[in-house]
């Protein structure tokens, strides 16, 4: 059996999770896992989701209404023991000052590039497998 990766999607907007989904594919680089998105369009459903356990990579949807992804970052850093990695989607390059300062380990802009985000999330799936080899 092949490993799988969780990658959960938070966003209010479907269209957001669609254009993740597909620019991801069934796996982000060939190094890396399979991966199988569990889609929230709540904050909390992320903390229900995070509470269960097994998520691989968080993307987050930092124009998320009515909370954004860099305020969900910033509380399921505060909040969730062994938080996993956190790609943020921003609205703009500018904003990248934010999601440093919602702790998240990585940023694109949206609307989302395929290439950009395709391999910032292959390198949070890498950088999550080093640490639990």
């Amino acid at each position: 059996m092949q490993p799988t990766a969780t990658v959960l999607v938070y966003s209010d907007d479907s269209n957001t999770r669609e254009q993740v989904r597909l620019a991801t594919g069934r796996r982000p680089a060939p190094d890396v896992p399979v991966v199988e998105f569990l889609e929230c369009a709540t904050p909390a459903a992320v903390l229900k989701e995070l509470d269960r356990g097994g998520i691989d990579v968080c993307v987050l949807d930092g124009e998320a209404v009515p909370m954004g992804g860099m305020g969900v970052c910033r509380q399921i850093k505060d909040e969730v023991f062994d938080c996993p990695p956190v790609l943020l989607l921003i609205g703009r390059p500018q904003d990248a000052w934010l999601a440093t300062w919602s702790r998240a380990e990585s940023a694109v802009t949206l609307p989302v590039e395929p290439v950009e985000f395709a391999s910032a999330l292959a390198s949070l799936l890498r950088e999550k497998a080093a640490l639990n080899a």
